[in-house]
């Protein structure tokens, strides 16, 4: 019986999920969006090309792949028809290869508007939201509230999303904020219309169904572990489950039904946003770091904070995405570095802990472990036994901390650049 594979990002995300997906999709049929929303960017780089993907699964560049957006995401018709004007722009026939869930919920234009009061409003206790209108979606769901794909369809819809927008008008008045939907809601009912030439789904039964008939899938996660709702650096997180558990809700698959867990992990950490960054670097490593590495969002376009590797949080990663391998993104930005440090532990207090703790003070102090940087350029390694020994001392030590084997090493931003283990 054929089993959901997962792969997902370890860390504040940013972990390079899109090239991963992308390299993986040889080897599946079905590749799946499972949770989060446009405030994903999954970056894609071929051919010397570069694309952004916000929405639609990573897989949709290869032939003959189905990709599904599950009931666990959240689309705004506008960006997601954006994008799919883009990825046809490419030559590629995006119709029947795309299944959208009728359990997904739609962002509103005044979804948008709620999400940019309540940041502002938040001062600077702000969270760092994309404001793309994700948790003010994902609250109106759990709220039952919220409108599906599937209520396109529905003769009252237009009566339906009224009823739901005067009520947000009702929150919104509350804030004080002005705002203007009219140009948008314009433009975001011209892209529900245009989401009704793809095929709209059952993606709990499509799923099962599947796998049932041996059809190998994989699940694409957005964001990263430690955004998860319940289990991330909360309140500092995204609005849904980030984690392997999230596969089973935002796609309709029973626990048992979920096979290998790929995560994915930078060879040093990123954060968008505000929120805990044990092992921020506010120096000129950490300058070098974003400068080399790129590190600008690629939804947003902010910088990100730069750090060394954190395995507190890696290791707390791995256990509560039960990882049975892990993927290393973007170690050539390291090549110059003389010395390269990795967090093992924190010191808090007095006390030095190896748990990722509940919170995270602003004076938590990362306890590091040095290695001697490997000072050569691994771009063109594409085989193991030829990398430097000290970056091979430097995979070694991650392995057996997190107690699992390292399969892909991606040495640059194309899909051709990694070492397959």
């Amino acid at each position: 019986m054929k089993k959901v594979d997962v792969v997902l990002g370890l860390q504040w995300g940013d972990e390079g999920k899109g090239k991963v997906v992308d390299v993986l999709t040889p080897d599946y049929k079905v590749i799946a969006r499972f949770q989060g929303g446009p405030n994903a960017g999954h970056s894609l780089v071929f051919d010397g090309d570069g694309f952004v993907l916000h929405t639609v699964p990573s897989g949709i560049f290869r032939k003959d792949s189905v990709n599904i957006i599950g009931n666990g995401v959240v689309i705004d018709p506008v960006i997601l028809q954006d994008e799919i004007e883009a990825i046809e722009a490419k030559g590629v026939d995006i119709t029947g290869k795309l299944l959208i869930s009728k359990k997904a919920h739609l962002i509103l234009p005044t979804h948008r508007m709620l999400d940019a009061a309540s940041e502002t409003a938040k001062g600077k206790g702000k969270i760092g939201s994309t404001l793309k209108g994700i948790g003010p979606t994902y609250m109106d769901k759990t709220g039952r509230n919220g409108l599906r794909v599937g209520d396109i369809l529905s003769e009252d819809f237009i009566q339906r999303y009224e009823a739901l927008k005067y009520k947000h008008y009702g929150i919104l008045s509350q804030y004080k904020f002005p705002f203007d939907i009219t140009d948008y809601e314009v433009k975001w009912f011209s892209a529900v219309e245009s989401m009704k030439r793809f095929t709209f789904i059952d993606s709990e039964f499509a799923v099962n169904r599947y796998l049932d008939n041996d059809v190998p899938i994989l699940a694409e996660g957005a964001q990263g572990a430690m955004l998860d709702i319940d289990f991330g650096t909360y309140p500092f997180v995204t609005s849904s489950n980030t984690m392997t558990a999230g596969v089973c809700t935002g796609l309709g698959v029973a626990p048992n039904r979920v096979g290998k867990v790929m995560g994915i992990f930078k060879a040093y950490c990123t954060r968008v946003g505000s929120g805990p960054f044990p092992t921020e670097l506010f120096d000129a490593d950490g300058e070098r770091l974003r400068q080399i590495g790129r590190e600008y969002g690629a939804t947003t376009g902010r910088p990100r904070r730069c750090g060394w590797l954190d395995l507190v949080a890696l290791k707390y990663a791995v256990m509560m995405n039960g990882v049975s391998e892990l993927i290393m993104m973007k170690a050539d930005v390291m090549n110059n570095f003389d010395t390269i440090k990795v967090a093992t532990a924190y010191k808090i207090g007095n006390e030095t802990v190896g748990d990722f703790p509940y919170e995270c003070p602003n004076d938590v102090e990362p306890v590091y472990r040095e290695f001697p940087g490997w000072k050569s350029d691994i771009t063109g390694v594409r085989k193991y036994e030829d990398f430097p020994e000290k970056f091979k001392q430097y995979v070694d030590f991650i392995e057996k901390e997190t107690g699992c084997p390292i399969r892909i090493i991606s040495v640059g931003p194309d899909r051709k650049e990694i070492v397959l283990r």
